[in-house]
């Protein structure tokens, strides 16, 4: 069994975070009246600024895949129990049949020893199953947690007027630089964490 989140916290965000880039409608109203004085200037170079969010920390902090990671860890154990006990029980029919060959006919010998390659097949197919079918939960988990986050982004930045909104990892330094001031992670957290409590009513 594949080790639960070898890849869930590293890929889930490379995360099209990386760059959600989003129309300022805001900022780009062709409708709005034009004055130049230093006020709308100011508020224009605002609209244009780029913020970015700490992946790590986000991770660390949103309830939604906290709880997403500890319901597929829940469901690899079981798993992994299953494979376990499946795997342990053809072990001793193995060693029972290892003890009892030298007093079985070559009838009894062949059937048996059919039996258990036959086993040792399903055992073997049950176990890639398994590994299939996990991939496939956290293939959707991913999924999930990407557009939860990036359909928040959007809705934040247009909010905010923010054209892009880029992400930074310790472990993927896609940006090598920014300024402490443009980071949003906080604030997209909490509003990430508020809108998964109202889910979970």
């Amino acid at each position: 069994m594949n080790k639960p989140f070898a890849s869930l916290a590293k890929i889930a965000f490379g995360l099209a975070l990386a760059t959600v880039a989003v129309s300022c409608n805001n900022a780009q109203n062709t409708t709005a009246t034009k004055t130049s004085n230093d006020s709308t200037a100011a508020a224009s170079t605002d609209g244009d600024k780029i913020v970015y969010v700490n992946s790590d920390s986000l991770l660390a902090n949103y309830e939604y895949f906290k709880d997403m990671q500890t319901a597929l860890e829940a469901k690899a154990k079981k798993t992994q129990s299953e494979l376990q006990a499946k795997g342990n029980a053809f072990q001793r029919e193995v060693a029972d049949y290892q003890k009892n060959a030298a007093t079985m006919s070559a009838e009894q010998r062949q059937s048996t020893e059919e039996r258990l390659a036959r086993k040792q097949e399903e055992l073997g197919k049950f176990n890639q199953n398994a590994n299939q079918s996990f991939a496939n939960d956290e293939a959707q988990e991913q999924e999930k947690l990407y557009n939860k986050v990036s359909d928040h982004l959007k809705g934040y930045a247009t909010e905010k007027g923010y054209k892009y909104v880029l992400t930074y990892s310790r472990g993927n330094p896609g940006v090598l630089f920014a300024d402490t001031t443009l980071e949003v992670t906080k604030e997209v957290v909490d509003g990430l964490n508020a809108a998964y409590k109202k889910e979970k009513k």
